[in-house]
C-alpha cells in the first residue's frame, strides 16, 4: 500500500494526496504532517519506512468537503485518488493484491465545482495568461456556470484584469511565473506553472476545436495567436485537473481591451467596490446595491459593478429596460416574486456535466426551466429590447422540462445511490422491481410475526445489516431456549454478542436473495434512466445556458429598478461628451448606514464641465471629517453605477463617457515590500499621472502628506497642474494645503470647492455641504479636540498654532517654540473650560412654555412674540 501510495504521490509532488482507504481519506509522511497542522486534527503514525514511523493523519469521506475548503482557502492544491475497483476484484489476484487506485481529480482555488466549496453570489475565474512575442493575451473560465472569454493583455494590463475578475487562480508558462509570484502574493492569487507546450497556439487550436466538435474556430469569431494560446492553456489544464472528465464550457467570447471602464486594483480598494477595507463583503458597494434574488443574478451584478460597460449602446438599452420596470410596480413585484424560486440553474449543470451531479441537480433544473417559462408570460407586450431578448431566451424549452417534470419524483435526493427519484409509471421493469423489493419487506414483516408466535418470544425480530444481511436476532436471555430442540432444529444460529443471539432459516435466506435481486435491479435501472436524463439535459445545454443568463439579466433589471424605486434615484444621462454633472447626488453605502441609525445624509452636487483647455478640476478644501473623501467617492461610485447600466444616488445626473477611474484616497503602507505611507502614495500618484487619458476620472485625496510640508506641498501642485494640463482629465483634488487655491485663478478649468463648517463655543460642526469658494483654514486643533486628546495637548497646539499664524517662529525660532512645549511637567494645566454659553431672551421666554396647553391661537400669538423678541436681538 505504502509503495502505491508513493508511486501515486511522485506523480502530483505539488500537492497533498487525499489517498482513500474505505471510508477515510488517508494522508502519510510530508502531506499528514502539513494537513493536520492546517486542518488542526490529529497527527499519529503508522508503520515504518526506511527504519522511520510514517506520520499519518485523515478525514471522513462524508466531510471531505468541508476539509477541502480549509485546505484550498490556505493555499494547498488536492489530488483526490479513489478506490478504482471492489476490494473483492483486487482478491481475486491474489490474496495480498492492493485495491487499484487513481487520481481523479485535482483540486484548485480556480477549478472548484461543490456547492460547499462555492461561494454561490460570486464567480469563481481560472486564468490563463500568454505572452508571445510581446503580444499578450488573458483568458479566463467559471466552470461551475461554463462561462468562457479571452482579452488583449498587455503585461501592464494584467494586474487590473485579474484584479477586475477576482480571479483565483491563474495558469502561466514556468519561465515566466518569477517575475509574476509578487504581483499573485499580492493578490492572493494561485499560481499554475505549466510548461511552453501547454501554451502552444498550434495545439491550442486543436484542443478548442476537439472541446467543441468543430474543424474551425472561425465560426466563434478572429482570435489573435496569443488569444488561442491563452484560451489552449486554460483547456490543457482543466484537462489536467479533471483528468479528462472536461466542464461543459460556453464558446469563448472575445472582449474588446476598450470595452469595460478600466479600474485598477488600489482605485478597486480604495473604492470598495465588491469587497470593504476591512475585509469581507459587508461594507462594499456591492452589498449595498445588492437586491438580486437569484445566484446568477447576483453573479451578473457583480460583473456589472467590476466592469461598467464604455458601450454608449449597451449601456442605454440596460437603463431603458431599468426604466420600464421603474415605471411597473406590479410587473416588477410579479417579476421578483417569481425570480425567487428560480435555483442556480448554471452549477447544476456544470456538475452534471462533470459527472458530479445527481437527481437533485436534475430537479433544479426541472424547477428553473418551469420558472423560466412562467417568467416569460410575464414578459408580455411592448418592452425595452434587453427585456424582449430575455422573454425569446426563456421559452422553448418545454420537450426538456416535459421530459424532466414526467420522470423525476417529486423530492429526490442527493445522491443517484440513494434512488427513488425516478416517479412510478416512467418503466415498467423498475415498477416490478419496486414492487418485488417493496413486497419483501411487508413478507419480512409477516415472517417476523410468524417467529415470534412460533418462539413464544413477543422482542423477536428481523433486522439487516451489511455483513449479515436479514438475521433474527433475540436477546441474549432467550439464547437458551432457541439454540435447544426443537427451535434449533429450524433456526440456525449465526452470531452471539453482549447482549443479543442471532440465527436465520432457510426461508428467511431465500427471501433476502430475492429481495437483495430486486433492490439492486431498481437501482440499476434508476441509474440508466438517470444517464439517459443527463444526456438530454446536455443535449439541450446550450440553450438552457442561454435561459439561465436570460433569468440573471431580469433579475438585475429587476433589482436595478426596485432599488431606484426604494431609495429614490434617478435615471442617468450618459452620452459621448466629458461632461460631469451631478444633482444632490449621495455616497450609496454611506447613505444607507446612516438611514439604519435614522440620520439623513446631506446631498452635494458637482458640475464639471471641460472648457477649450480639456481639463475639469476641482479643488476641494475643508477639515478633516467634514466629509471630503465621502465627496469624493461618491461621485466615482455614481459614474460607475450609470456606466453599470443602473440609476444613481442623485436627484439628476448627466455622465459624459467615462473610460477609466483612477481613486487616491486613504494611507497605508506596505511594510512587507519596504514601503512606507508616502511611497505607497507616491507609487499609486505615479500609475494616475502616467495613464488617465481625457476620458479619466481621477479623485485625489491629500496628495503629499506623508513628508515635509513644503515637499508634498510642492509635489501636489505639480501633479495638479500635470493633470490639468497633460492627462486633461475631469478631477477631484481634496488638499490641506490652502497654498493652492490661487490655481483657480492661474488655471482655466480648476475651481475651487470646500465643505462648509460652523465654530461654535470652540467647538466645529460639520455642516457637510459642498460650497463653490475655499476654506480659510483646517480646523485641526477643533478636531484633535473632538477625537479626546487631553486638554494640556490642546491648549499647547492652540498656542503653537497662533505663533505660527504671527510668524513667531521666525523671529524666535523652532527651537525656542519646542522647549516651550511642557513635554515632562509634574502637573498638567487646568483643563480647558468652556465659557458658559448665553442664554438668549428666546430661549428664556420658551423655558415657561408647555406647548400641550397651547392652543392653536395661543401658539400663533406666541410664535408671533417669539419673532418679535428675535427681532429685538
Amino acid at each position: 500500500m505504502m509503495a502505491q501510495f508513493l508511486e501515486i504521490k511522485a506523480q502530483h509532488a505539488d500537492a497533498l494526496l487525499f489517498y482513500r482507504m474505505g471510508d477515510f481519506y488517508e494522508m502519510f509522511f510530508d502531506d499528514a504532517v502539513a494537513a493536520s497542522a492546517a486542518l488542526d486534527i490529529a497527527l499519529t503514525k503508522r508503520g515504518k519506512h526506511l527504519d522511520e514511523d510514517i506520520p499519518m493523519c485523515g478525514v471522513p469521506i462524508h466531510a471531505a468537503e468541508g476539509y477541502l475548503l480549509t485546505l484550498i482557502r490556505k493555499g494547498f492544491r488536492v489530488a483526490i485518488a479513489e478506490q478504482m475497483e471492489d476490494p473483492a476484484e483486487a482478491k481475486k489476484r491474489g490474496s495480498k493484491s492492493v485495491v487499484r487506485r487513481e487520481v481523479v481529480r485535482l483540486v484548485t482555488p480556480g477549478t472548484l465545482t461543490e456547492d460547499a466549496l462555492l461561494e454561490p453570489r460570486r464567480h469563481n475565474f481560472l486564468a490563463a495568461w500568454a505572452d508571445i512575442r510581446g503580444e499578450a493575451a488573458l483568458a479566463w473560465a467559471d466552470i461551475s456556470t461554463g462561462e468562457l472569454r479571452v482579452v488583449p493583455c498587455p503585461r501592464v494590463r494584467l494586474a487590473p484584469e485579474l484584479s477586475r475578475l477576482g480571479a483565483r487562480e491563474l495558469v502561466v508558462p514556468e519561465d515566466m511565473a518569477g517575475e509574476l509570484r509578487e504581483m499573485a502574493g499580492e493578490m492572493a492569487l494561485a499560481l499554475a506553472e505549466r510548461g511552453r507546450a501547454s501554451f502552444d497556439s498550434a495545439a491550442g487550436t486543436k484542443r478548442l476545436c476537439a472541446l467543441f466538435g468543430v474543424s474551425t474556430l472561425d465560426g466563434f469569431g478572429s482570435f489573435t495567436r496569443e488569444e488561442i494560446a491563452a484560451l489552449g492553456a486554460l483547456v490543457d489544464y482543466l484537462d489536467l485537473t479533471q483528468k479528462g472528465r472536461m466542464p461543459l464550457l460556453r464558446t469563448p467570447v472575445k472582449e474588446s481591451a476598450g470595452a469595460a471602464m478600466q479600474i485598477d486594483g488600489p482605485t478597486r480598494r480604495n473604492l470598495e467596490l465588491t469587497q470593504a477595507l476591512a475585509g469581507g463583503r459587508e461594507g462594499s458597494l456591492l452589498a449595498s446595491i445588492d437586491t438580486t434574488v437569484t445566484a446568477g443574478g447576483a453573479r451578473l451584478l457583480e460583473r456589472r459593478v467590476s466592469s461598467p460597460s464604455c458601450d454608449l449602446g449597451v449601456i442605454r438599452a440596460r437603463l431603458a429596460a431599468v426604466e420600464a420596470l421603474v415605471g411597473d410596480d406590479l410587473l416588477r413585484g410579479d417579476l421578483r416574486a417569481a425570480l425567487k424560486a428560480v435555483p442556480d440553474i448554471d452549477r447544476a449543470l456544470s456538475r452534471l456535466a462533470l459527472e458530479r451531479g445527481g437527481p437533485r441537480d436534475l430537479a433544479m433544473l426541472r424547477s428553473g426551466l418551469a420558472q423560466a417559462g412562467l417568467l416569460a408570460g410575464m414578459l408580455a407586450g411592448d418592452l425595452p429590447d434587453v427585456l424582449v431578448s430575455a422573454r425569446r431566451a426563456l421559452v422553448g424549452h418545454d420537450e426538456l422540462a416535459g421530459l424532466l417534470e414526467g420522470t423525476l419524483a417529486q423530492d429526490p435526493p442527493l445522491m443517484v445511490r440513494d434512488g427513488g427519484f425516478i416517479a412510478s409509471g416512467v418503466d415498467a421493469d423498475l415498477d416490478a422491481a419496486r414492487e418485488l423489493r417493496d413486497e419483501g419487506r411487508s413478507v419480512i414483516a409477516r415472517m417476523q410475526a410468524e417467529y415470534a408466535t412460533e418462539t413464544g418470544i413477543s422482542g423477536l425480530k428481523i433486522k439487516h445489516n451489511n455483513v449479515l444481511g436479514y438475521f433474527i436476532e433475540t436477546t441474549s436471555t432467550h439464547a437458551e431456549k432457541m439454540l435447544s430442540a426443537p427451535l434449533n432444529e429450524r433456526f440456525m444460529h449465526r452470531q452471539t454478542t453482549a447482549n443479543q443471539v442471532r440465527f436465520t432459516t432457510l426461508a428467511l435466506s431465500e427471501m433476502e436473495t430475492k429481495i437483495h435481486n430486486a433492490g439492486a435491479r431498481a437501482l440499476e435501472i434508476e441509474k440508466r434512466l438517470f444517464e439517459e436524463l443527463r444526456g438530454a439535459v446536455m443535449a439541450a445545454s446550450a440553450k438552457v445556458h442561454g435561459a439561465a443568463r436570460a433569468l440573471a439579466e431580469v433579475d438585475v433589471t429587476s433589482a436595478f429598478a426596485e432599488l431606484a424605486r426604494v431609495r429614490d434615484w434617478a435615471k442617468p444621462r450618459v452620452d459621448d461628451s466629458r461632461a460631469f454633472v451631478v444633482e444632490a447626488g449621495r455616497h450609496p453605502v454611506v447613505e444607507a448606514a446612516l438611514a439604519r441609525a435614522g440620520q439623513p445624509f446631506v446631498a452635494n452636487g458637482l458640475d464639471l464641465e471641460p472648457g477649450d483647455k480639456g481639463a475639469a478640476v476641482w479643488l476641494v478644501t475643508g477639515p478633516n471629517m467634514a466629509g471630503k473623501s465621502t465627496f469624493l467617492r461618491q461621485n466615482a461610485l455614481i459614474a460607475i453605477l450609470a456606466q453599470a447600466g443602473g440609476y444613481v444616488p442623485a436627484r439628476a445626473a448627466h455622465i459624459g463617457m467615462v473610460e477609466q477611474v483612477f481613486s487616491r484616497v486613504g494611507a497605508s503602507d506596505d511594510l512587507a515590500r519596504g514601503r512606507s505611507t508616502f511611497m505607497v502614495e507616491m507609487v499609486e500618484t505615479a500609475a494616475i499621472v502616467n495613464q488617465a487619458g481625457p476620458r479619466a476620472f481621477v479623485i485625489l485625496d491629500e496628495i503629499g502628506r506623508g513628508t515635509a510640508t513644503y515637499d508634498g506641498l510642492s509635489i501636489a501642485w505639480a501633479v495638479l497642474e500635470h493633470l490639468h494640463s497633460v492627462n486633461r482629465c475631469r478631477a477631484l483634488f481634496a488638499t490641506h494645503y490652502h497654498e493652492m487655491v490661487g490655481l483657480a485663478d492661474r488655471l482655466e478649468g480648476v475651481e475651487n470647492a470646500t465643505v462648509a463648517v460652523r465654530e461654535w463655543e470652540g467647538d466645529v460642526v460639520f455642516l457637510h455641504e459642498v460650497r463653490k469658494g475655499a476654506a480659510d483654514r483646517s480646523y485641526g486643533v477643533q478636531v484633535a479636540r473632538l477625537a479626546g486628546l487631553p486638554d494640556a495637548v490642546i491648549v499647547r497646539a492652540r498656542e503653537v498654532l497662533e505663533m505660527l499664524e504671527r510668524g513667531d517662529e521666525g523671529q524666535r525660532g523652532a527651537t525656542t517654540l519646542i522647549d516651550d512645549l511642557p513635554l515632562f511637567a509634574m502637573s498638567a494645566p487646568a483643563p480647558v473650560r468652556k465659557a458658559a454659553p448665553k442664554v438668549s431672551v428666546v430661549e428664556e421666554r420658551l423655558k415657561d412654555v408647555h406647548p400641550d396647553a397651547l392652543s392653536p391661537r395661543e401658539a400663533l400669538a406666541l410664535l408671533y412674540e417669539l419673532r418679535g423678541l428675535l427681532g429685538g436681538a
